[in-house]
């Protein structure tokens, strides 16, 4: 149960961190870059399910997956673009940030129930799983958006 209330720390101190990014981020320029690396540095994450205590049953795969792409919808919603000064940015949603705390509640709860019968080691690959299978279509989807945007721009 101590891993438990360490991880879900760690899990709100990455909220915090994720908003103010997100706050930082809607007054610059967005990039390909900057939608595109967050997934693909937090796939340097799947390392862990090369130590056995990390493994996951394929059923528990699906499950985070399967979460996972429903919470993206959310997320997906509440990111928009807009044109401003021939650049685009994101615009900021107050939505969002009421999303992201929703989601952080649910997956601290979600984390104290399951915990009771899934090890700790198996349910922090479900949860990364899951949030990986959140980022992925998040930013698929915002990346649509963006060339979208920057077709417009060009012409």
């Amino acid at each position: 149960m101590d891993m438990v209330v360490i991880t879900s720390v760690g899990a709100v101190c990455m909220a915090l961190f994720v908003m103010f990014l997100r706050m930082k981020a809607s007054k610059k320029p967005a990039s390909a870059k900057k939608i595109i690396l967050p997934p693909i540095f937090m796939s340097t994450g799947a390392l862990m399910f090369i130590f056995p205590y990390f493994r996951v049953t394929p059923l528990e795969i699906l499950e985070a997956v399967t979460v996972g792409m429903l919470f993206s919808i959310l997320l997906i919603k509440t990111s928009k673009f807009e044109i401003r000064d021939n650049q685009i940015f994101l615009k900021r949603s107050r939505a969002f940030i009421f999303i992201l705390i929703g989601l952080l509640i649910i997956r601290i709860i979600g984390k104290f129930i399951l915990s009771s019968s899934i090890d700790v080691g198996q349910l922090s690959g479900m949860f990364w799983i899951l949030a990986f299978g959140m980022i992925v279509p998040w930013r698929l989807a915002m990346y649509y958006d963006f060339r979208k945007l920057q077709q417009q721009i060009i012409g």
